[in-house]
């Protein structure tokens, strides 16, 4: 095994040695079989992570359960209070969490610790939060309450993308309304969720949080258990219909953030250097691996050429490397299937249309992409029509407004959506039209604890975050008083 990282400072130990295990009732459990962990700027071996077999899938929901009465007991303050020592666990571990996401995930130690920082503050924001019992009626007739119970316990299952941010996301709004959780990281990346978990094994009741590796084989098996009572995925929408079928025999709660293949509408007005500099930011960071980044720009006509060579000067300058070095701004793809996926999507690309900048995967060691410009494109190519997962994008031209709205809402996806303009009275009405779960103006990918996000169409069910992301952890319970 090659350990890339035993002299890196930071991390304080060295990861090829490191034991990890599963979190079953506070308890550090050897897995049933053994899974490793590459890391994608060198496809070589940096860690060996536990794969849990049946029985310790079936150990961590029973254990999920006996925790649930004595924790949904707990005050919210108490349950807040014991979440804000997991965000002092962040806090302490800051650097390692971030290196360790960047060893399995690949993205640049920037990002990393960005990841790190919003889990830091969307721990807090959740666990202040309280969702208060709401009278709905009170007169002489009678009263009635509407009061929110836990659902029970959440199985929780995170995709490779923001492994650490993700787990934190879905276990802070689970545990402050009373839940308990077992959840499942993918088999990719599971290097900062089980170093997490093994932090808070001692800040977090037994039972109350598990987690169990796997080898890619356990997803099924947590989402169609009977002892689940919500699921809470975050994956592609291939494996969200699955999933969803999975539950369908329980009729158990779901919530489901799934693809997207967002659409950035640039209006005649925009100030051309400010958008090419957004609409960078947000195509190709994380590797352009992000649901909800923009993945197909439209310009339109009288500025289509400038916006692209804005947009090529600022591609062809993003440094491509390993993610530990400071000077990197694009990392690798994450895994091998994403690369041969990443080297269909750029056959397509010189295909389909005229790449500008880019085209080609880098001749060293890991799974490497370079950023990738293509105008002209075929609109009816999959590369425009399914959901690009790499650092590939698209402009396309418009002369008409309301056509390039009909052809941004042409997909069955619905995630996110952008509009770039100066008129912003103008652009917000754009937004209105586009068919998505978020439409952001002069921006992209703006998430906040406070404000619910999800999907429309095949983009998801439900939402994360809000009152509404909170209220997906919950069941009604309504007290109804009859007044003589």
């Amino acid at each position: 095994m090659t350990s890339l990282i035993a002299p890196t400072p930071g991390l304080g130990f060295d990861l090829a040695t490191k034991k990890y295990s599963h979190l079953i009732d506070g308890r550090l459990v050897d897995g049933a079989t053994d899974v490793a962990v590459l890391d994608p700027g060198t496809a070589e071996q940096v860690a060996t992570t536990p794969a849990a077999s049946t029985e310790q899938l079936d150990e961590a929901v029973a254990a999920a359960r006996r925790a649930l009465p004595g924790w949904a007991a707990l005050s919210v303050v108490e349950r807040g209070a014991i979440l804000h020592r997991v965000a002092d666990v962040l806090v302490e571990h800051h650097e390692t969490l971030a290196r360790l996401t960047t060893l399995e995930q690949g993205k640049p130690i920037a990002q990393a610790r960005d990841d790190v920082s919003w889990s830091i503050d969307f721990t807090r924001h959740f666990a202040d939060y309280r969702l208060e019992t709401e009278v709905l009626h009170d007169d002489e007739n009678g009263y009635v309450e509407l009061r929110k119970r836990p659902v029970g316990v959440v199985g929780a299952i995170t995709p490779w993308n923001f492994p650490l941010f993700q787990a934190l996301y879905k276990l802070a709004p689970a545990l402050i309304v009373g839940n308990t959780m077992v959840l499942k990281p993918s088999p990719t990346t599971p290097l900062a969720t089980l170093h997490f978990a093994e932090l808070v094994r001692d800040v977090i009741p037994a039972g109350v949080f598990n987690v169990v590796g796997d080898a890619g084989d356990l997803g099924a098996q947590l989402t169609s258990h009977p002892g689940i009572n919500k699921v809470s995925f975050t994956g592609s929408t291939v494996t969200g219909r699955r999933v969803m079928e999975a539950c369908g025999p329980t009729l158990k709660r779901l919530t489901l953030e799934l693809g997207g293949n967002d659409a950035a509408i640039v209006l005649d007005d925009a100030d051309i250097e400010k958008t090419a500099e957004g609409l960078c930011t947000w195509a190709y960071a994380n590797g352009g691996q992000v649901c909800v980044s923009i993945k197909r720009i439209y310009a339109p006509s009288s500025i289509y050429e400038q916006l692209v060579e804005a947009l090529a000067r600022r591609t062809s300058a993003l440094t491509v490397g390993h993610g530990l070095d400071e000077q990197t701004r694009l990392g690798p793809v994450q895994n091998a299937t994403q690369f041969e996926k990443a080297r269909a999507s750029l056959a397509l690309a010189h295909e389909h249309g005229t790449v500008v900048v880019g085209g080609q995967t880098l001749d060293r060691p890991g799974y490497y992409v370079e950023p990738t410009l293509v105008r002209d494109v075929d609109e009816d190519s999959p590369l425009i029509r399914e959901e690009t997962f790499a650092p590939i994008r698209s402009v396309l031209r418009y002369d008409d407004v309301d056509d390039a709205i009909a052809r941004a809402n042409d997909t069955p996806y619905g995630l996110g959506a952008s509009v770039w303009g100066t008129d912003i009275e103008r652009a917000i009405t754009v937004a209105g039209r586009l068919e998505a779960g978020t439409s952001w103006v002069n921006h992209h990918f703006q998430l906040t604890p406070d404000v619910p996000f999800g999907g429309i169409k095949q983009s998801g069910l439900g939402a994360e975050f809000g009152r509404i992301g909170i209220e997906g952890f919950v069941d009604v319970h309504v007290v109804n008083l009859k007044r003589s």
